[in-house]
């Protein structure tokens, strides 16, 4: 047995996205961004990691949580998974990252993520460059305790 819960951020892409990143891609609450972001898929998010539901966070913050993310735009979707940690924090006002390292922060949503910025299809990304809508789908799966 499992238990799982799902939330769904609602975000937009921006002309600047270039998601070049080679180890993580985020998702912001920031109505913009730079070049120098170039690990990020999309802006104006509805939800930071510290406004995630309380329900989710308790589940994705155990060493043994699992985290699917499917993100959808423009009729395409994109398929990630990672891990949760007992170390995350998820406190950070704005940020969500994914990261194909093990390191955490107050930012972290996922560890040893094995979809980064620059991994994602070009088709994709050019999508979101067009400031298309962009729905995250994250579904955190846990086993049950016996």
């Amino acid at each position: 047995m499992t238990r799982e819960v799902s939330v769904t951020i609602r975000c937009r892409g921006h002309p600047l996205v270039t998601a070049t990143h080679p180890s993580t891609f985020e998702i912001t609450r920031e109505p913009g961004l730079t070049l120098k972001g170039d690990c990020i898929l999309a802006v104006a998010a509805d939800r930071g990691a510290r406004d995630l539901p309380e329900e989710f966070g308790a589940l994705l913050c155990r060493d043994d949580a699992s985290l699917l993310t499917v993100l959808s735009c423009d009729g395409m979707s994109v398929e990630t998974r990672g891990r949760g940690s007992s170390s995350m924090t998820l406190d950070h006002p704005s940020d969500l990252v994914w990261r194909k390292s093990r390191y955490v922060c107050g930012r972290t949503v996922a560890i040893e993520a094995d979809t980064v910025a620059r991994t994602i299809p070009r088709e994709f990304i050019n999508a979101l460059r067009r400031g298309s809508d962009m729905i995250a789908v994250l579904t955190v799966t846990v086993p049950d305790s016996v």
